[in-house]
């Protein structure tokens, strides 16, 4: 009597993408940057506005 097993899969199949969790409230991440970094929007230690915070040390302007 033959034993018929199912092969092993190895691979995902094509279209299907890694299912990645928050590192802070472990929600499931759907949003591509969200997904690369670890972290949702809402838990992320590095807050993202769409573009990086550059803060200058300036003195006063005089008179005012």
């Amino acid at each position: 009597m033959a034993s018929q097993q199912q092969e092993a899969l190895t691979e995902r199949p094509s279209g299907l993408r890694r299912r990645v969790w928050c590192r802070g409230c472990r929600r499931e991440l759907t949003d591509r940057e969200s997904r690369l970094r670890g972290w949702g929007r809402e838990c992320d230690p590095d807050q993202r506005t769409g573009h990086e915070r550059h803060d200058v040390d300036q003195d006063p302007i005089p008179g005012l």
